[in-house]
């Protein structure tokens, strides 16, 4: 019996590693930094759930499953609308490598 560990090097996307569908890893991967950006932005703001429940337009219960990382009950739209809610500007950049160049669309 060996004591090695097998180690594998990983992507730059875990729900890729984690055997999802191209187009599911990249939606969760997505849902997952706007999960962490909001949850940046409430606590810099030193928000209650309660507080953040209110400006957000939702129940606590769902604060409390961002704080739980619980994103897969989030659409993306849902999340950007939160950030909208956060006086955040959120912009998309579209880059296409056959023309090498790229875009930005504020949303």
């Amino acid at each position: 019996m060996s004591n090695e560990i097998k180690v594998e090097e990983g992507s730059d996307n875990i729900f890729k590693d984690l055997g999802f569908s191209d187009d599911v890893a990249k939606d969760e991967l997505l849902k997952a930094q706007l999960g962490v950006e909001i949850l940046r932005i409430l606590k810099e703001r030193k928000l209650t759930q309660t507080d953040a429940a209110t400006l957000l337009g939702v129940k606590q219960a769902e604060i409390f499953h961002l704080y739980a990382a619980k994103l897969s009950d989030y659409s993306v739209e849902r999340l950007l609308r939160f950030l909208e809610c956060l006086n955040c500007e959120v912009s998309i950049h579209i880059y296409a490598p056959e023309y090498d160049t790229a875009r930005v669309i504020a949303v």
